[in-house]
């Protein structure tokens, strides 16, 4: 495996963590590519824990990112301080809520979001290094606040979200889940995954996609 690419996650749950099905798609197909990989993910606190079988606040519950993360990386992980991009040749955010609430602020504040100080350093530093930079579901809508220029990103056709990467100087694309929205110049992929799609199958021919594309990108 000579190609490695990182993967940062957001915890562990569609509802306050990094999509399961969106990154083990992305694991899988990384695999099936020969392309090693590493997971990362901020060592920190989730602003919220939610009950993934009622969709309620844990009033009194504590996680924290990189523990939760661990799970999905079968504890093959380190804290996203520790991630450095110039061992890398690309980067893949999986999406779910954790997206919103805990690598940002936009569940809370929408377009007027602030996205976490430090994955926006490892986000730039992949993007000036002209690595490719691969984003899906919830990840798509941080482009505009990790990046100073415009880069079209897709959230499939949820217009609420379309809306708020507008109203943040974004360019939204419509997409099926199926497929991706490549930014060529600056080396961005990006497909709506589980913000669409009607299941596993869908999503995986986008996120295999999104996963190919990185590949050509990185040849």
């Amino acid at each position: 495996m000579s190609k490695q690419v990182a993967i940062i996650l957001s915890g562990c749950g569609f509802r306050d963590g990094s999509e399961i099905y969106e990154t083990t798609l992305t694991l899988l197909r990384l695999d099936q590519l020969d392309i090693a990989y590493r997971c990362f993910a901020p060592d920190l606190d989730q602003p919220k824990v939610i009950d993934h079988v009622s969709g309620e606040a844990c009033e009194n519950e504590t996680r924290n990112m990189l523990v939760e993360s661990a799970r999905l990386a079968r504890s093959e992980i380190e804290s996203l301080e520790a991630l450095n991009p110039d061992d890398f040749d690309g980067v893949i955010l999986p999406g779910g809520q954790g997206v919103a609430k805990n690598l940002s602020d936009f569940a809370e504040a929408g377009a007027d979001m602030t996205v976490l100080p430090l994955l926006r350093d490892k986000i730039v530093a992949f993007f000036e290094a002209g690595k490719p930079i691969g984003l899906m579901c919830y990840s798509s809508l941080l482009a505009p606040r990790l990046l100073d220029v415009t880069i079209p990103v897709t959230v499939g056709h949820n217009a609420r979200i379309a809306g708020a990467i507008s109203s943040m100087g974004g360019l939204h694309k419509t997409c099926s889940a199926d497929d991706v929205v490549v930014d060529r110049e600056h080396r961005i992929v990006t497909t709506p995954a589980f913000m669409t799609a009607k299941g596993l199958a869908e999503a995986a021919k986008g996120i295999s996609k999104l996963v190919d594309k990185l590949d050509e990108m990185m040849r």
